[in-house]
């Protein structure tokens, strides 16, 4: 909590106004200690919240069991396999949601395919990552959403603290706790230069690393380039990287043709939402043996020439489970602009139709205003005189 002040007064705030009183929230999200804040900031907003886990392999059974006994709703437990996983997100529908909450789109998925007959009574929801966000704009496009949903992860300060900062933080802290590895001299492959493969970049790229970037997006190629990265495609960065992670959002990233040309010893790291950017049954359909465990959360595939490749974490999501995940200053901010897009949700039921919307340009500001005046940092005001210039389109140069 004193590593969340935003979400704290943010609570605080709701436990006065009550903005969710009598709603029900399904919710799939990682189940740490940062998600326990911010159930407890919906919780003090009045709303009844049902939670499953997002990912199997970052669950804090510590945080699951403490949940619990504050009287939420918790589906989730750590290491369970695919098929508990799905079986969890259902127990989390079973509530009858109002609003959702999801991180990576699998219970909307599940909604849309699967629990229709709760569809009618959602009335929104908020998205917290980039694979989901493109999930529900290809919904949105195919006209298969049937509700609202706010991407929390495009705004600007999700985008700037938690994808840059946190995302390149907490994935370097994973890779480091899997493996010792000392990133001072080494080739680093990032596969993708969003927010969050620009983080992976900058921080390894901080530590020493000699840094790849691949992409498929011819700006953000260039702008890695005018950064002063390598760009090479993923077929010539396989034969020259010595630490390989991937960060796109997208699925066979790595796949069986560039496991073919990697060197010996050659690390591989997930840090988007899915285990499907390492194409790991290719892995796994190469190797000759397989030795799992030979660190926590790192296992050796051998392959038939006596190459060995090392897999962090089963290909998931690295920060979070080799390491542990973005740091509490950095979801205070996230959480924070997910609390408050819920609470504006709940006060435009009824008003919104079916789409992907951003979150009103004042929740982001007020968001980064809160975090301001915690951390005891003053800015500048506009004066009047400056807010009647940027007003007017008359006054000449």
């Amino acid at each position: 909590m004193r590593s969340m002040p935003v979400l704290r007064a943010i609570g605080a705030r709701f436990a006065d106004t009550r903005p969710l009183d009598g709603l029900k929230i399904a919710a799939c999200l990682h189940v740490t200690a940062e998600t326990a804040v911010l159930v407890g900031a919906l919780k003090a907003g009045g709303a009844e919240i049902a939670l499953a886990a997002s990912n199997p392999l970052s669950t804090q059974n510590d945080v699951a069991a403490a949940l619990g006994g504050y009287g939420v709703e918790v589906h989730a437990r750590a290491g369970v396999d695919i098929e508990t996983y799905y079986r969890h997100i259902h127990r989390a529908l079973d509530i009858g949601p109002d609003l959702v909450l999801d991180d990576g789109c699998d219970l909307v998925n599940i909604l849309h395919t699967e629990r229709v007959e709760l569809l009618d009574a959602v009335t929104g929801g908020c998205e917290e990552t980039t694979t989901g966000v493109i999930r529900l704009r290809q919904m949105t496009a195919e006209q298969a959403l049937r509700f609202p949903m706010v991407a929390v992860n495009d705004t600007r300060t999700k985008r700037m603290f938690d994808n840059r900062y946190g995302t390149g933080q907490s994935t370097l802290d994973g890779i480091v706790r899997a493996t010792n590895m000392l990133l001072a001299g080494r080739t680093v492959v990032v596969a993708g230069f969003g927010f969050c493969g620009r983080g992976v970049a900058e921080r390894a790229r901080g530590q020493g690393a000699r840094v790849i970037v691949t992409e498929i997006d011819p700006v953000k190629a260039v702008d890695a380039a005018l950064q002063g990265y390598e760009v090479l495609p993923m077929a010539d960065a396989a034969r020259a990287g010595e630490l390989f992670i991937t960060v796109t959002g997208n699925r066979d990233v790595i796949r069986g043709e560039h496991l073919a040309e990697m060197r010996d010893g050659a690390v591989l790291a997930n840090a988007g939402h899915f285990d499907v950017e390492i194409d790991v049954r290719a892995l796994e359909g190469m190797a000759q043996e397989v030795n799992f465990g030979v660190r926590p959360y790192t296992d050796e595939y051998v392959l038939a020439d006596g190459r060995r490749l090392l897999l962090l974490a089963e290909g998931r999501l690295v920060n979070l489970t080799a390491a542990e995940g973005h740091p509490a200053a950095v979801m205070d901010m996230s959480f924070s602009a997910h609390a408050l897009a819920v609470a504006w949700l709940a006060e435009e039921r009824g008003r919104l139709a079916p789409g992907v919307y951003e979150v009103p340009a004042e929740i982001d500001t007020e968001v980064a205003r809160l975090k301001l005046e915690a951390a005891g940092i003053a800015i500048d005001e506009l004066t009047a005189g400056q807010a009647d210039y940027l007003r007017s389109w008359r006054a000449g140069s």
